[in-house]
């Protein structure tokens, strides 16, 4: 028992060490990593590539495709671009291979020490923490797999009778045994969810003489399949296009396990030709050999197999395009939320990027809810009590409606996401984003209620079959709502552009036309009134709709103060 816990204990030290070396990693470069995928992604080859670097680099092939997906999810990224770029991170992951199979051939465990000393040092400087958090995985990663190492030594499984009893009752030449170790690959790389784990498993049983390397490799391509059944089901609550990219890569390593199974032993026999005389292992020590083995045949398979499917690329974006189709959705039916994707992990910086893409999709669908409104001022102008104007002008009302129904639900989606990213480790810089975030889907709702509100009025005196506005008060009206028009057109270039080549002084100018407007209609409708130029009543439903755009233009500027990080101005 106790040698089983030192087992189970050194590949939680493994997976926790390369879990804290990939988040450290992609805190102290996320924006960098933002910039490079879509800097270098500008054709199939620099895709793939780019993939390569970051997965190397990050150790982590399941945190590349998540940020690959949530570019697809953006719009920063294609489809074919992601499935480049995935193909690469299939490589990148190779490089953990043979970081555990050095690991398990040589004593690294002094490295380990120094990077717990070091790493301390720089987590209490809080200058330099993330990188003392990636020395502290790296630390914690060395010491599991010095651990597993000593484990496998006291363990001798390949002197244990059960153990070589089981393996030895499978036959080594059957295509079926292969085929066995494949599924039990893909099953326990899905159950830990960590290939470095189930790689180390293989290293520690097949370097011990108790599993032979063709079952060993067997397992190697189940982990490969295994690696995609996490990100396909964490897709099937994220939107069409991450569901795509997931299912290509699951296809493609589909694909290359089925085309390595044709050529199997003749493959493994060539990988062990390299190790032997290319890299001279011959004269290593058995477990030496087979873990270099094992990692050469990882590495080697996934490059061969992107390189062979690279060429293929559009035809398997035709593919997966044609398997999950677009769902055909009424807009003003659909409240699920566009680009945050439930179900991946991701980095703070991503989270940001994510809420900031459904933030700018929140303010265009009020911009268009202000247009359904001024329609239906346009639509109640006509009372001819005709049955299909009735139905039109309902119809509309009706989509305004529901326009305010998404808003509320938009803002508490987007809040309770940001709620949650603000419970990760934030520097002070994202959790200012997050508190600018939280105010302007508070803003923006409440541009959707004055909306609402507006359309209310529009329909109390559709339906109560008042009197027109005469053609004074409508010109009055549309010239108001224009400038309303302008402030939101204004607001969305900001929110879809950068905001350092934004003029916010262009916001305020509209602002001031809008209430010195406002001013000067209220007066005017006064002397209206005495005039008998149109009733009480009829005045005050004119000055509730201007007034409402004056709130509304109110909101506008409160959104472009806090995307542009101003002070909130007193009202």
């Amino acid at each position: 028992m106790l040698i089983l816990f030192k087992l189970l204990g050194s590949l939680a030290l493994l997976m926790f060490g390369m879990k804290s070396m990939s988040d450290a990693l992609q805190k102290m470069a996320g924006p960098q990593l933002r910039h490079v995928l879509g800097a270098m992604t500008t054709n199939r080859f620099t895709g793939m590539l780019t993939g390569t670097l970051i997965t190397a680099s990050v150790q982590s092939s399941t945190a590349t495709t998540v940020m690959t997906v949530s570019f697809v999810n953006a719009g920063l990224l294609t489809l074919a671009q992601a499935i480049s770029v995935i193909m690469g991170a299939n490589i990148g992951t190779t490089l953990s291979a043979w970081i555990i199979a050095l690991g398990a051939s040589f004593d690294i465990s002094i490295v380990s020490y120094v990077g717990f000393f070091l790493g301390i040092i720089l987590i209490y400087m809080k200058k330099h923490r993330y990188i003392g958090d990636f020395l502290f995985g790296l630390g914690l990663l060395l010491l599991g797999l010095t651990t597993l190492r000593m484990t496998g030594n006291e363990m001798d499984l390949g002197h244990n009778p059960s153990v070589l009893a089981f393996f030895q009752s499978f036959d080594p030449d059957s295509f079926w045994t292969t085929l066995i170790f494949l599924l039990l690959g893909g099953v326990l790389t899905f159950c830990v969810q960590s290939s470095a784990a189930v790689m180390a498993i293989t290293m520690l049983l097949c370097g011990s003489g108790a599993m032979p390397i063709y079952q060993g490799i067997a397992l190697v391509l189940g982990e490969n399949i295994g690696t995609t059944i996490t990100s396909n089901l964490a897709a099937l609550s994220a939107n069409t296009q991450a569901r795509r990219a997931a299912l290509a890569h699951m296809f493609f390593n589909i694909f290359g396990v089925l085309w390595i199974l044709l050529v199997f032993r003749w493959f493994i026999d060539g990988v062990v030709y390299i190790v032997d005389n290319v890299m001279g292992q011959a004269d290593a020590p058995i477990q030496s050999k087979l873990n270099f083995t094992l990692a050469a045949f990882h590495t080697g398979f996934n490059v061969i197999n992107a390189g062979i499917l690279i060429w293929f690329i559009p035809q398997i974006e035709k593919f997966v395009c044609w398997v999950i189709k677009s769902k055909k959705v009424d807009e003003e039916e659909d409240f699920r939320l566009h680009f945050i994707t439930a179900g991946f992990m991701k980095t703070p910086e991503l989270s940001v990027l994510e809420a900031q893409k459904e933030i700018q999709s929140f303010s265009e669908r009020m911009q268009r809810m202000f247009d359904m409104v001024q329609e239906l001022l346009n639509e109640s102008s006509s009372l001819t009590g005709k049955k299909q104007d009735d139905e039109k002008f309902n119809k509309l009302y009706t989509r305004i409606e529901k326009y305010e129904g998404i808003s509320d639900n938009m803002e508490l989606e987007i809040a309770k996401y940001l709620e949650q990213v603000s419970d990760a480790h934030l520097s002070d810089e994202t959790k200012g984003k997050i508190r600018a975030m939280l105010r302007e889907i508070s803003e923006l709702e409440s541009i959707g209620d004055a909306c609402y509100n507006m359309a209310r009025t529009i329909n109390r005196k559709y339906t109560q079959k008042q009197d027109h506005f005469n053609e004074q008060q409508y010109s009055h009206l549309h010239q108001m709502m224009g400038l309303t028009e302008d402030a939101l057109t204004h607001m969305n270039k900001l929110m879809t552009g950068r905001k350092e080549s934004y003029d916010v002084n262009r916001t305020f100018n509209i602002e001031n036309e809008i209430n010195n407007f406002r001013n000067q209609l209220k007066a005017q409708n006064i002397i209206d009134i005495n005039n008998h130029a149109y009733t009480y009543a009829e005045g005050t439903v004119y000055m509730d709709l201007i007034n409402e755009c004056e709130k509304l233009g109110d909101y506008v500027v409160n959104v472009v103060e806090a995307r542009m990080g101003t002070r909130q101005r007193e009202a």
